[in-house]
């Protein structure tokens, strides 16, 4: 499938600068929430490859950096017998929400000649179901920094009252968003990615997997994945609705199709 990842670049990045060059502090702290296999990586990736050209530094974090270990998520599987959605990563309540806090605000107050480890998470470890990388393996950051992105498919959603839940399952990751404001309290600007249709979700993200064992790395099955992501389609149905935008502050929501082209 062709990406149309492309057509994004214009107006995400044409909105961030416009809101860095406005901002009163540095580094800005955007936020961006986008499915899974939409392409966060590449789009934040061209953004902050942009940002020399304009005399500016930057750093991206995503959420996924900040997932459990493979033991705490073990444990939190067990704590939870025979509920898909914690289970294995991705939903709240898999994530370090203290380790994300303290590496954004690290990331805020980096001085000049000031250095630091990022977390690293790698997703084809234990074949493909993932551990956080040693610490040896996390990335330099080097100070001072003029924005930070931080990207995930979750960022920003929040709780909805029980009674709107379409499974009972789901009451303890909703009940888990509660303590990531701690996270999106931290940032300042939004983009907001979604998807026309919460099934081209599903695509997307086996082509993601795809790509990554066509790399030579470990990945999940086809029919391992399909299974893994359908999981997510209803928190994509219930927290991803019109109506329900992250925090406060500038926000660029854009739609995208199929193609992941911009509607």
């Amino acid at each position: 499938m062709t990406t149309g990842i492309a057509p994004l670049h214009d107006p995400v990045h044409a909105f961030c600068f416009t809101q860095i060059a406005a901002a009163r502090r540095r580094p800005v702290i955007i936020g961006l929430q986008a499915p899974q296999g939409a392409g966060k990586t590449t789009l934040v990736n061209a953004f902050l490859q942009a940002l020399p050209a304009r005399g500016l530094r930057g750093a991206g974090v995503s959420v996924d950096d900040f997932y459990l270990t493979r033991e705490d998520q073990l444990a939190l599987a067990a704590a939870h017998p025979g509920n898909p959605y914690l289970e294995h990563r991705g939903y709240p309540g898999t994530h370090d929400v203290a380790l994300g806090e303290r590496t954004l605000k690290a990331l805020r107050t980096l001085g000049a000649g000031e250095s630091m480890r990022v977390p690293v998470y790698d997703k084809s470890a234990h074949g493909g179901r993932g551990d956080r990388a040693p610490e040896g393996a996390w990335r330099q950051v080097d100070g001072p920094l003029d924005v930070v992105v931080l990207e995930g498919w979750m960022l920003g959603f929040a709780p909805v009252d029980e009674r709107e839940l379409p499974d009972p399952l789901l009451a303890a990751p909703n009940r888990a968003l509660a303590a990531y404001t701690r996270w999106t309290d931290l940032v300042d600007v939004w983009v907001v990615l979604r998807a026309r249709d919460p099934e081209y979700v599903l695509t997307w993200r086996v082509e993601a997997e795809e790509a990554m064992k066509a790399s030579g790395k470990p990945g999940l099955s086809r029919e391992a994945i399909t299974d893994y992501v359908r999981r997510f389609l209803p928190a994509y149905r219930l927290y991803a609705a019109p109506d329900r935008l992250p925090g406060a502050g500038p926000r660029l929501t854009l739609t995208l199709d199929a193609l992941r082209r911009p509607l």
